[in-house]
């Protein structure tokens, strides 16, 4: 009778613990930034400033008055984080460290991602509160099934990012938007079940290089505009093919002026020249430049070039 009447006590914590709703998953309304290794931050900074013409808001010193991190401001959402590697390479010779997404509960989103089972860079646990970094934003890093780090971020009132709205925006930026992030991927289907099935992006297109193999998948923020596009693979790319599979889009009204523009400004000492206009597999017009390090930088239009959306290729993906 004893232990009948123990166990009957115990039903109802046992029932709000089996019927407890998991959490929900709070908003993730864009792209915040795109983070990359550079050997040498004086000549990035010449490229990303002087050649694109962005603005740098701020930088992050360490103990030996090195910086650490400078910041790149594409607009007052969005920038670039570069850190320089003192002249080594990186690991796997690739320039890109993570890529950020902006959600406006980043607690609500870290409990969600537990609970959902999803992991830190390493396999490691995520932490259980989200905590301010040293620019006053919060943030925190996972991984997803490539090994990407993907940062999520909210930006505080009192954090830099929001005291420094409406500044270093200068006219000489070649773009005001990152539309998109390019990164690979090897698995498709491990790749849409992270972005897709656990943070709700929403495939809107996929596209082939030569219609025989899927080359590209493309995933819009759940609660915005910006995409991530997943840049398929077989065999494991070089370092070099790296640099320009993982790449972030810069939005521009008319590629053909953007090209021109950068044309009329000086490229920065081994850099690779632009490539010249072309339209992509998606119909729109586009321009591919090369920071100091090899990353592609792309810049392309909004819109196709006669208006009319280009049907997703059926053509399966590699190893499929």
């Amino acid at each position: 009778m004893a232990a009948a009447a123990a166990a009957a006590a115990t039903l109802p914590g046992l029932r709000a613990a089996e019927t407890a709703p998991a959490p929900r998953r709070p908003r993730i309304t864009g792209l915040s930034h795109v983070a990359l290794w550079v050997r040498d931050l004086d000549r990035s900074r010449a490229f990303y400033e002087g050649f694109l013409g962005f603005g740098e808001p701020y930088s992050l010193k360490g103990d030996a008055g090195a910086v650490q991190i400078a910041w790149i401001k594409i607009n007052d959402r969005q920038s670039l984080e570069l850190f320089p590697t003192g002249g080594g390479a990186p690991k796997d010779g690739d320039s890109l460290y993570h890529v950020a997404l902006e959600t406006d509960d980043a607690q609500g989103m870290l409990d969600y991602l537990r609970s959902m089972g999803v992991r830190g860079p390493g396999g490691k646990p995520l932490p259980e509160k989200a905590k301010a970094g040293r620019i006053g934003n919060l943030n925190y890093f996972t991984e997803d099934p490539d090994g990407h780090i993907v940062e999520f971020t909210q930006y505080l009132a009192d954090g830099w990012t929001m005291q420094k709205a409406g500044q270093s925006m200068p006219p000489t930026r070649i773009a005001w938007r990152m539309g998109h992030a390019g990164i690979t991927a090897g698995n498709l289907e491990a790749s849409l079940r992270f972005y897709r099935d656990i943070l709700g992006f929403r495939e809107f297109w996929r596209g082939s290089s030569d219609g025989k193999t899927l080359s590209w998948v493309n995933l819009r923020a759940p609660e915005g505009r910006d995409y991530i596009e997943l840049m398929l693979y077989g065999a494991k790319p070089d370092s070099e093919r790296l640099h320009v599979l993982n790449h972030f889009c810069l939005e521009v009204p008319d590629a053909q002026a953007a090209g021109d523009e950068l044309r009329s400004r000086t490229l920065p000492p081994g850099c690779k020249e632009p490539n010249p206009l072309r339209v992509g597999v998606n119909r729109r017009r586009q321009v591919n430049c090369y920071d100091p390090d090899g990353t592609r930088v792309e810049l392309m239009e909004v819109n196709t070039v006669d208006g009319r959306s280009v049907p997703p290729s059926t053509a399966p993906a590699p190893g499929g």
